[in-house]
């Protein structure tokens, strides 16, 4: 039988349509980690870039956004979290923390840097990042760990802001979709970086993006962004033959040129070091997928309770730096997805090619 040559509607989703993008391929967001070149350079590529915002006040929200502007005139995204900190962060006792600083100090003398001082609470407020992005008005605007206020969302609309919420469950998604949101990722727990559980803890919301996205599909009525283990055209196709309109793709644009890692991230995540990752809290006091390592390794044993979020990150940063500096990438985070291993393409430009053509070629042999 002669081979249909024909683009398949996967480019024209309904997720593509209502983020005004060429393709249903969007950049995750990633904290920290972000950078204004590489979310401009997935947008001006045809897919939707992104800029985790999380850590940014509300000038730099604004500042940011105006960056973005001038460096594309494609749609973007600017994630935030809409729980800036653990419940349990204000009120944790000076001799829990004092007791964290003293069981870790070990590391700090392994790294011959001095045993910190005990964290002070702090955490950045939501409302003025939220006030700052509505007015800065992003094309589109993403939200984890929660779900934003009527009011907010309201706003969004309003002023023409697409919304996108991140789940990691069906009854998320559905809370999500209940809100009034726009869109909504099925984030499945092969994902780098933190999971975004806000219903149950973390630890009780580890369901695989092939069981999830089906559930999440048959439960909403908004387009499904799949998320978690896809970085390549196979995992485009099979989130879309599960009921995904449109997938999230992290680590293989992580690993590309202009993204906001240093060389020994990038450098892991281009060995075979990416064949083993595991979830922790003990980096920052959420859990998150990154490689493992000695550090990861050692916690996993200890009865160390992590404190809360952003305590625990707030105790591990002077460790992390002098890490850093040092090259010890057995004790840094280096957040990674499963399905790193499969990363080939170090270039957004070169990646996103892949993506499509690939993609296309797939959806062309399955139509013989």
């Amino acid at each position: 039988m002669m081979r249909v040559d024909r683009k398949h509607p996967w480019r024209e989703s309904e997720a593509a349509q209502r983020l005004g993008v060429r393709y249903p391929i969007i950049q995750g967001p990633f904290g920290g980690l972000s950078s204004v070149a590489l979310a401009a350079s997935v947008s001006n590529s045809g897919g939707l870039g992104s800029f985790g915002a999380a850590q940014l006040s509300p000038t730099q929200i604004k500042e940011t956004v105006a960056q973005l502007r001038e460096s594309t005139d494609k749609p973007f995204s600017i994630n935030l979290w809409v729980s800036t900190y653990d419940e349990a962060a204000p009120s944790t006792t000076g001799a829990r923390i004092e007791a964290s600083v003293l069981a870790t100090q070990h590391y700090f003398a392994e790294l011959n840097i001095p045993t910190p001082e005990a964290p002070k609470f702090s955490a950045p407020d939501f409302n003025a990042q939220v006030d700052a992005l509505l007015q800065a008005r992003p094309p589109v605007a993403s939200f984890i760990f929660g779900i934003p206020p009527k009011s907010v969302l309201e706003a969004c609309r309003t002023s023409g802001i697409v919304t996108i919420g991140s789940a990691t469950t069906g009854d998320e998604a559905k809370a999500v979709a209940d809100a009034g949101m726009d869109l909504v990722v099925a984030s499945g727990f092969e994902a780098g970086g933190h999971r975004g559980s806000f219903l149950s803890p973390a630890e009780a919301s580890l369901t695989g993006t092939f069981a999830l996205i089906p559930q999440v599909a048959d439960t909403v009525g908004i387009p499904v962004i799949a998320a978690g283990g896809i970085a390549d055209a196979r995992g485009i196709v099979a989130a879309f033959a599960l009921g995904a309109d449109a997938v999230q793709v992290g680590t293989a644009f992580l690993v590309c040129e202009g993204s906001g890692i240093g060389p020994l991230h990038r450098r892991a995540l281009l060995s075979d070091a990416v064949r083993s990752t595991g979830l922790s809290r003990y980096f920052s006091g959420r859990l998150a997928r990154g490689i493992r390592n000695r550090f990861m390794n050692d916690m996993d044993k200890s009865a160390l309770d992590p404190l809360p979020y952003p305590l625990q990150r707030a105790l591990m940063r002077p460790y992390t730096e002098a890490a850093t500096r040092q090259e010890r990438t057995d004790f840094l985070p280096l957040w990674a997805g499963q399905a790193a291993a499969l990363i080939r393409h170090t270039t957004v430009e070169a990646l996103m090619e892949s993506l499509i053509r690939e993609t296309d070629e797939l959806y062309r042999n399955l139509s013989l």
